[in-house]
């Protein structure tokens, strides 16, 4: 079994627990739950902004502990701040190291689009991000068939979310549905968690026209950065080279800053 068939079959212990604790009809009780949700199409598209999706996340199944005790609430506004096109907030606790209130944290301190970053098994799992502010939810090809993306992708959209896509290789891209909002690729293998920039460049020239695309894991330097946007791509997901630091919302502060001054 790989690490990502091991956090599937541990998600849907946990979903159908939460489901029992709190079910559907408490979640649309959220205060949430009917607020206007923030575009990260926009967001992610405006000259104004950077297009890095900077990520809170304390841990992870590849480095184990990152940051475990950075204050959600500051580092939203650090980011903020830092002029970040959008953040995104690990939830899952076993992996991670994430939750909820996480989530809910961030949003009480920033109007930047959040994406709820989890592995959506369910539906259930996509009024949940609505009911703790998330703005976008993020789903796997890999872990989902084709007829779930869209039923999920339909859910988000009905609750005023938007999605992202992730996919890692070719034939996963068989699974995009039309409605999907953006395509993220993954440049870590989920199965080994190995990392390759050159995934996000070989799957560029292989997506669907039309569709605005983000690069996710591996992002180290800003120059990075600028050769992917040479192949298309708009957002750049980066969580561990700003975690790793002290200082998360400096880093990023400094990173944005590199990447402008070399745009000049």
């Amino acid at each position: 079994m790989n690490k990502l068939q091991e956090i599937v079959i541990e998600k849907r212990k946990q979903v159908e627990e939460d489901k029992l604790l709190v079910p559907l009809e408490l979640l649309e009780q959220s205060i949430y739950f009917h607020r206007e949700c923030a575009s990260l199409k926009e967001y992610i598209t405006r000259k104004d902004k950077s297009g890095i999706i900077a990520e809170i996340k304390k841990k992870s199944p590849a480095l184990g502990a990152i940051n475990a005790e950075i204050k959600v609430e500051d580092l939203a506004k650090a980011y903020e701040q830092a002029v970040v096109s959008a953040i995104s907030v690990l939830t899952d606790a076993k992996f991670f190291g994430g939750c909820n209130a996480d989530l809910i944290a961030a949003r009480e301190n920033t109007i930047c689009p959040i994406l709820r970053k989890d592995f959506v098994i369910d539906k259930y799992q996509i009024v949940e991000a609505k009911s703790i502010g998330a703005d976008i939810i993020l789903l796997i090809a890999a872990i989902l068939t084709k007829e779930e993306i869209a039923q999920f992708t339909e859910l988000a959209h009905k609750l005023g979310m938007e999605v992202i896509l992730e996919v890692h290789a070719s034939h996963e891209l068989e699974k995009v549905y039309k409605n999907v909002d953006v395509i993220g690729v993954n440049n870590r293998n989920l199965e080994t968690m190995q990392i390759d920039i050159a995934t996000s460049k070989s799957m560029s020239k292989l997506i669907p026209a039309g569709f605005i695309k983000i690069s996710e894991s591996g992002i180290e330097n800003p120059e990075i950065v600028l050769e992917l946007k040479q192949y298309g791509y708009d957002g750049f997901l980066i969580g561990s080279h700003f975690m790793k630091h002290t200082d998360p919302g400096k880093a990023c502060e400094e990173f944005i800053e590199q990447i402008n001054k070399q745009k000049k």
